[in-house]
Order: C-alpha cells, then structure tokens, then sequence
C-alpha cells in the first residue's frame, strides 16, 4: 500500500498526540480550571464565608455565601501579581499572595443593577491601608444609605432622608436581663438561639432579636427584668465617626449625615473637613491631598470649595451592638464594593461541639436566599 502525503501526515499527528502523557493531561485539566475559575471569580461569582456575628441573625457564622459580581458590575483586577485563587496570604501560612509590584487602575464593568437600600453587600474594607484596595479584607453588611442619602439614627432607630426606615427582621440589638439573683443556665440561652452573652454584676447582656426577648422574659421564671439598651448621644463618641469635637454622635444616636454623590460640591469648612477629609485625601482619588491648620490642599494650593470623584455608601451589621461598621469608621467608597450576597450555599455551626460533622449541618439554611 502507497503512503501518500496527507497519510504521512495523519500518521505523523496520531504519533505526537500519544506523545502526551497522562500527567500532560492532568497538568493541562488542573491549569485550565484554575484559569475558568480565576474568571468566574473575578466577574461573575465568588464564594465568601461569613467569620464574625455582625450580621445575625439574618447571617451567622459558619454561613457559606455566593457573591454575585454582576449585579453590580465586577471591578477589573488591580494587583496583577498575586497566585490564583487566593486573598492576601498563601493558604495556611503568613506569606503574601501577591506582589504589588504592578498596580493596574480599576474599571468596574456595566452591571444589572444599582446598590440599593438594604441590599446585603459585600466590600473591602476601606481603612485598612496595608493592602492595595482589591486585596484588602472582605467585610460584608447592609447597605442602609447610598450615594445622596441622609441617615439619621435616633434611639437606635435609623431614617433616610427623615423618613424611619423598615428595621432588618432579624435585626438583634442589646438587651439588659436582670434575674432573681440565680444563674441562667447557658443551655436555656441555647434555648432561644442566644448565643451573644456576657455575665455582669446584676444579671447579663445579650444580643437578640425583639421576639426572642419576649418569649425568654415571659417563659424564664428567674428572669424579672429586660430592658434594651440604647447609647445615649455623646456616649463614646471617641469612638463613634466621625470622632472630631462638636459631634456628641453614639452608635444608637448618630447624625444627620449627608453621603457624598459623584458629582457633588461642599464648601470645606472645619465641619467638612471633619466628616469628609478622610474621604477626600485617601479614597478619592486625589494623590497630593492633604489637611493642614483646618484648610485643604490639593498639589499644595489650598481649595476652598470640593467636588467628590465616586460615589459613597454607608454600611451596618444586623447585630446593631456588635458590628464594626460606618457608624465607627465612616464611608464605604464605590470601588470598594465587590459585590451583593445571594444566597447560602452551606453552613455549618462552629461551635457545635464533638459531634458528628452531620449534626453540626445547619440543613435549613442551604440554599436560603440573602435579604
């Protein structure tokens, strides 16, 4: 039989296919799904776990989410030079992921919708400056005021543009419990799903939802007291944004508070300057902004008048008395924001004990919706 030329080279590519070994392949399998999912994760979904109480009940800990990057619009990478699939360190060690040798400016991509009111939202979170800004950490809350808004907090009760705002309902706040002078067992917290509790000299504190403290008051025979504890204005308001004199702002009394527009122009005053220079100098994009003596300057001139670069967004936990939120650390800018919670993919109790994995399931909340 005569070989012409296309069998030649039919037989030539049989041979070199087979030169390709099983690890070749598996090599080759391994590095495109790192690659499909460093894209998925990078503009359309990422998978996040929820580490501390700030948002239960509406959240727990030990909840596994999707976070959607569409809804939104993903943000297009900053920091070029990082491994695949990870954060800020390699995983279980304290070694950078990433160089920050190469800083690319970030684009976010048209998206399906806007951040709107109570949307459930995920972010970096903007005073950490150790990181560049796509590589800071992931905190997520609600997103009570967008960009235009006035929030205002008065006895624990938040309003929008003086309207009073429909409460999260499963939003948990703190609760004074006095008792007979006995002991609650922590096993009748667990009870009633308290799981936030600290003993004092005259009963306990302890975080819960409304309903919750009303059936524990009215089924707990030791119990004879439970009131909610509101911060009165002024109280630690050191600690509460914007932390400059003339604010006698409290976590439960808070404001009115303008949140920047892009777009928007203040006159910059001592006031200004106090509830907006951080906004200015480091989130704005402004790269020789400075305050000096009460005054603002910009490439060392000073400004008397401002118009904001982005948007800016105000974020709280669900767990009003236990959530580091913008109520202690002020704005979250627009690109910060990573992306809006869409439901649980599962969720596991940490502090289930020596059981079986099985039991510590929370099978009611797989597949759950975020609202």
């Amino acid at each position: 039989m005569l070989e012409t030329k296309d069998t030649k080279e039919k037989t030539k590519t049989e041979k070199t296919a087979k030169k390709k070994s099983a690890l070749r392949e598996w090599v080759d399998a391994i590095v495109f799904a790192i690659i499909a999912a460093t894209i998925i994760r990078w503009f359309l979904i990422e998978a996040f776990t929820i580490p501390t109480p700030s948002m239960e009940k509406s959240l727990l800990v030990g909840d596994f989410l999707f976070v959607s990057k569409f809804h939104y619009g993903a943000r297009t990478p900053q920091t070029l030079l990082q491994l695949p699939l990870t954060h800020q360190k390699i995983w279980g060690t304290e070694i950078p992921s990433y160089l920050d040798w190469i800083q690319l400016p970030m684009y976010r991509l048209p998206g399906i919708s806007e951040i709107k009111n109570n949307d459930v939202v995920v972010f970096n979170y903007p005073p950490e400056d150790n990181y560049p800004t796509d590589l800071k950490t992931n905190y997520i809350k609600r997103c009570i005021g967008i960009a235009g808004d006035t929030i205002e907090i008065k006895n624990r009760q938040v309003y929008i543009n003086r309207k009073e705002v429909e409460n999260p309902p499963l939003m948990q706040s703190s609760y004074d419990v006095r008792t007979n002078g006995s002991v609650i067992n922590d096993r009748v917290f667990k009870k009633y799903d308290i799981t936030d509790t600290y003993g004092t000299d005259k009963g306990y504190v302890v975080q819960a939802t409304p309903e919750t403290m009303e059936k524990f008051k009215a089924e707990v025979d030791i119990v004879k007291a439970v009131t909610e504890i509101t911060n009165e204005k002024g109280a630690y308001s050191e600690m509460t944004f914007p932390m400059a004199e003339g604010f006698d702002w409290s976590i439960d009394n808070f404001g009115p508070l303008y949140i920047p527009k892009r777009g928007d122009k203040i006159n910059i005053d001592k006031r200004n300057l106090a509830l907006y220079g951080k906004v200015i100098t480091y989130y704005d994009g402004n790269k020789n902004a400075e305050i000096k003596e009460d005054k603002l300057l910009i490439d060392g001139k000073e400004v008397t008048e401002y118009t904001f670069n982005q948007n800016y967004y105000f974020m709280m936990g669900d767990n009003r008395h236990n959530s580091q939120d913008s109520r202690i650390w002020g704005f979250v800018p627009e690109d910060h924001i990573l992306g809006k919670g869409l439901l649980v993919w599962w969720s596991i109790d940490p502090e289930g004990g020596l059981g079986s994995i099985f039991s510590r399931i929370r099978w009611g909340r797989i597949g759950m919706l975020i609202k």
